[in-house]
């Protein structure tokens, strides 16, 4: 991604003459002292000709010269039509999706991949305005490694009443999950509170102060290696499955992050967690029907699913 960058040349004034030059470019420039040092460090500035260090002092008369990058915002939502998203069901009020894996909800700090937002905005979908500017119309999330069924609110009617059955669970969430081992017992409930993990931010974890967290699965196969599990949610926090099952020493196959075997996961051909959102049912805001979408496995999972089936 280029980055278009502003330069600019200015005299150093009499009044900042003995200034240090980050603080003289702060004020010449409306810049923090901070994002001056920075420039100065990245070797952007330059002072009559001459590379600077941030403790240089400024004469007067001395020509500034400064190459500002601009700043591109994180959150800003970037129109882009992404490979692999399907769209299952589109109407006045709402579009179902089926979200390939590598692809973001929506824009966040950190994140500069594609987005189910900008797809929707490229494809020409007006979407609800309610909800934070890169979060429109978003009313449930799936993790950028997680595949499977969305639903995204195009009304603000939509909106409001999806936000609602998310936030009351009335709406029916079904997973598919490939863990290792076997869960003992076979069908069962995992009620554990969830919160952000104490030592690694970008994980979570089994937290006596999280927040409450229910899942609810059953075994469908049982192999050799794995398991296939249904799994229905009553809450939906951020890692939720992959948390649960990491706590129940079954980690979903592929799932480096929560404790998977880097061995299996190449064995089956994976380079993410085997969890995928099957099916998500719920009463249609506009017409009061109760409405069901499915998506089927995609090539990495049923490739990996087929694996552990064959094994003996």
């Amino acid at each position: 991604m280029t980055q278009a960058s502003e330069q600019r040349t200015l005299t150093v004034p009499d009044g900042l003459a003995g200034e240090r030059v980050d603080a003289a470019m702060a004020r010449m420039f409306g810049l923090s002292r901070t994002r001056a040092a920075d420039l100065i460090v990245e070797g952007l500035v330059r002072l009559d000709g001459h590379d600077v260090g941030k403790s240089d002092r400024v004469l007067p008369g001395a020509v500034l010269d400064v190459t500002i990058p601009s700043t591109v915002d994180p959150l800003e939502v970037v129109p882009e039509i992404v490979e692999g998203i399907k769209i299952i069901h589109d109407d006045e009020s709402i579009v179902v999706i089926d979200k390939p894996v590598g692809v973001a909800v929506h824009p966040s700090p950190g994140w500069n991949g594609p987005t189910v937002v900008g797809h929707l905005v490229g494809a020409g979908f007006r979407i609800a305005t309610s909800g934070a500017s890169e979060r429109q119309g978003i009313v449930q999330r799936l993790d950028v490694g997680t595949s499977g069924v969305m639903v995204i609110a195009k009304s603000e009617h939509a909106y409001s009443v999806l936000k609602n059955a998310f936030r009351h669970r009335t709406v029916d969430k079904t997973y598919h999950a490939l863990v290792q081992g076997h869960p003992d017992p076979l069908q069962g409930t995992v009620d554990a509170p969830i919160g952000r993990h104490p030592k690694h931010d970008y994980k979570f974890a089994v937290m006596a102060d999280g927040r409450a967290s229910v899942t609810h699965y059953e075994t469908l196969e049982a192999h050799r290696f794995a398991s296939l599990l249904e799994i229905h949610l009553e809450t939906g926090r951020t890692h939720q499955i992959r948390v649960h099952m990491s706590a129940l020493k079954h980690p979903c196959v592929g799932d480096l992050t929560y404790g998977a075997d880097p061995k299996l996961a190449r064995r089956v051909g994976l380079e993410r967690q085997w969890l995928h959102a099957v099916k998500l049912g719920f009463t249609h805001p506009d017409s009061g029907d109760e409405v069901e979408y499915e998506s089927t496995y995609p090539d990495d999972l049923a490739a990996a699913l087929e694996v552990i089936r064959d094994a003996h």
